[in-house]
């Protein structure tokens, strides 16, 4: 009886086939018989082998349908073989030297074992480092022969059947074959493992595995990948069988549907039937399921959640993100082509100009936000500073009368960034904008903090990648010399997201002082601007992005909701900025808002507010009015963006978590009850104390006019603020 049977399949595999068996034939230790399995006696590899059979009596070649497919042929290899110990080599890799010495002598250490898994290799096409990628499953195996309870890890899933030696007796008491279909060393690894009752490692190297240029065949697009989640229900079904203790069933549970995330975070695997394979997935997932299983950390752990909860649609955007992050980046602004980089090197020799401010809000979507406050204060306060806004080209037309401004990418606007002593933006200038000595940069930030920012996105795949490098984030934020806070929340998260060595202003939002300083004239006109009806309950509907989302979903039908909460209910919407140039149209009872320019006014033209997540609650707050959150995706948007802090447990009104229970909440008159108001007054505690009115003149008299601290305005209390009314309580009035 030879030590060791060594079975090759060579289907398709012809023309490096010879290189397996001689590398076999080439080892110093001979006490093996080497069995390659041809398709037909007539095939390509056949000839290889009868070849190799006629110079060395060791080899005996045996045959197998390709309709077999790997797992019949090495089948039919383990049916032919009479050694101790049983290996597997595809035909196109090679057994490294001394690979069999090595294993015997391994061998004659542990004494008889059911699996030795061993090192391989792992060799790219063309260059490129080797690597070992079953090294961190052996690297904490004990020393001797063990049991695998004493390593659960070693589950067998993550292990190439030819990276171990198997116990021919072994696998002949348990009646252990190659499951039919792809990713058979799943199966068979898998039970084997399960059923092993002595196990040791070698950490030599036995197999050196050749990448092919085309790639793994088990990565190429295809139906086949549907056999991962048959062979995945044949190991679990088994370990369920025998009882698995959860110290090794939770191991084993995680490997493999780390396998199967793979492969449903690839579309280009899985050219149709996604959807399906997920749902298949997310039922294998929860039926087999160890009790007390906890998912690991970071983006692996999110993929986890989402296929326990078969949260289909938000897994499947996760696969477009980096694609979207990278259109994302190529449309920042930055000097393009040699001659405009010349120029804004020429600018940057030149003197600052220290009556020069540059504003810029969302990216160049328009005249808005705290840069747009600051802006008009300056004017009024600071006359002598000349403010240029920068803009996207498609919206100059958006600049109001009397305000100038700056094409984006245009020479102009780089010579200005390039000389202003001052810049202010809510958002981040390009990558490319220098932070020269002497100069003032102010971020006045967009909203206060719910979901995660910063580097604390790291750990949430989907905002991750958009975001991009985190390096090249914190050379942006090393260029800010002032960060706006509107609450004490947000001074915390700042600190934390966007670590750096800048100095926090307290001074509230700006773009907030309308919702004090405005009255009933200027509710009553910007009501009739957006066409709400007189006597109208106009309730403004604004989502957040999802980042797991490709467009703009509204995620209710609003008309419906109109119809539902009462006849006098219209409905104001405002998709995220993001979606500002969508066109989707009035019609009914609903108003389209999103591509108005301010967001202020919209605010005070509502009389309530209905969000899920969007900064906008915290802004809304200032006016005293009702707000509802609709969190119907509460669990999902938390797992996928991550967030501050909990909102159901401290929101700023009625939370709804459907259609029905939020149309009856504006039915029934629950939405402004006491107890609405009651979690509304202590939202407002928390996240509004700075925007009392007079945050754009703080701002003025800091940053560009240079006084104290001590010398600018204090705060007006929040008891003391009187905010600007709603259309319903005039009309009541």
């Amino acid at each position: 009886m030879p030590r060791f049977s060594i079975i090759v399949p060579s289907h398709g595999v012809a023309g490096r086939l010879g290189q397996a068996l001689d590398s076999v034939l080439a080892q110093s230790f001979g006490d093996f018989e080497l069995i390659p399995v041809c398709d037909a006696a007539g095939s390509p590899a056949a000839g290889v082998a009868a070849g190799h059979a006629e110079r060395d009596s060791r080899v005996a070649p045996v045959h197998a349908p390709p309709s077999e497919g790997l797992a019949g042929a090495r089948n039919a290899g383990v049916r032919a073989a009479t050694g101790t110990y049983l290996l597997f080599l595809d035909g196109d890799d090679v057994l490294v030297p001394g690979a069999l010495a090595a294993l015997d002598a391994r061998l004659a250490e542990t004494g008889p074992v059911d699996v030795l898994p061993c090192e391989h290799e792992r060799v790219p096409w063309w260059e490129g480092e080797p690597t070992r990628p079953v090294a961190p499953l052996l690297e904490h195996a004990p020393g001797g022969a063990f049991a695998p309870a004493r390593a659960p890890r070693l589950t067998g899933v993550g292990l190439p059947a030819w990276s171990a030696a198997w116990r021919r007796a072994f696998v002949a008491e348990h009646e252990l074959d190659f499951p039919p279909g792809w990713f058979t060393d799943v199966g068979w690894c898998g039970r084997a493992l399960l059923r092993a009752e002595r196990v040791a490692v070698s950490r030599r190297v036995l197999v050196r595995h050749r990448a092919r240029r085309q790639g793994d065949r088990l990565r190429l697009p295809g139906a086949h990948h549907h056999d991962l989640l048959d062979q995945t229900e044949r190991v679990l079904d088994e370990a369920a069988g025998l009882g698995l203790p959860a110290e090794r069933s939770g191991p084993l549970f995680e490997q493999l549907f780390a396998a199967v995330l793979r492969t449903a975070a690839h579309p280009r695997r899985l050219p149709y039937g996604r959807r399906e394979f997920f749902r298949r997935a997310s039922a294998l997932y929860r039926g087999h399921r160890p009790a007390g299983f906890r998912p690991p950390g970071g983006s692996l752990g999110v993929q986890h959640r989402l296929l326990a909860a078969g949260s289909y649609e938000a897994f499947a955007a996760l696969r477009d993100t980096r694609r979207a992050a990278g259109r994302a980046a190529a449309a920042l602004p930055r000097p393009r082509g040699l001659r405009t980089r010349l120029h804004y090197g020429l600018q940057l020799r030149r003197p600052l100009d220290p009556d020069l401010a540059v504003y810029c809000a969302y990216w160049g979507r328009g005249y808005a936000c705290n840069p747009a406050a600051i802006h008009a204060k300056a004017r009024e306060l600071a006359p002598r500073i000349r403010g240029v806004f920068l803009v996207e080209a498609d919206q100059a037309h958006t600049v109001p009368d009397g305000v100038e401004y700056a094409v984006l990418g245009s020479h102009r606007a780089w010579e200005l960034l390039a000389r202003a002593t001052y810049l202010v933006n809510n958002a981040n200038f390009a990558e490319g904008v220098v932070k020269r000595p002497g100069s003032v940069h102010l971020q006045t930030q967009h909203g206060t903090p719910l979901k995660t920012m910063g580097v604390d996105q790291s750990t949430y795949p989907v905002v991750a990648a958009a975001t991009g490098s985190f390096t090249k984030l914190l050379g942006r934020v090393d260029r800010w010399d002032f960060n706006l806070s509107s609450n004490p929340h947000s001074t915390r998260v700042w600190e934390r997201a966007f670590p750096g060595s800048y100095e926090h202003l307290e001074y509230g939002y700006p773009r907030n002082d309308v919702y004090v300083t405005a009255g009933a004239d200027d509710v009553a006109r910007v009501r009739a601007e957006l066409g709400v009806p007189e006597g109208a309950r106009a309730v403004l509907y604004a989502p957040t992005h999802r980042d797991h989302h490709t467009g703009f979903e509204p995620g209710l039908d609003l008309e419906a909701f109109c119809e539902a909460a009462g006849e006098d209910v219209v409905v104001l919407l405002r998709a995220h900025y993001f979606y500002d140039r969508g066109g989707r149209g009035s019609g009914g009872r609903v108003i389209d808002v999103t591509a108005h320019r301010s967001s202020e006014d919209v605010c005070l033209a509502a009389d309530a507010l209905v969000t899920d997540y969007s900064s906008i609650m915290f802004d809304y707050a200032n006016l005293d009015r009702p707000i509802v959150v609709y969190a119907d995706d509460w669990e999902v948007y938390r797992e996928t963006r991550g967030v501050c802090f909990d909102l159901m447990a401290a929101p700023p009104g009625r939370i709804a978590r459907t259609p029905g229970e939020l149309a009856r909440v504006f039915r029934d008159g629950s939405y402004a009850d006491a107890e609405a108001t009651a979690l509304r007054a202590a939202f407002r505690e928390r996240f509004c104390p700075f925007d009392d009115g007079r945050a754009a003149e703080r701002v003025v008299r800091r940053v560009l006019l240079g006084e104290p601290p001590e010398a600018l305005p204090p705060l007006v209390p929040l008891a003391e603020r009187v905010p600007a009314p709603a259309a319903a309580a005039l009309v009541r009035s």
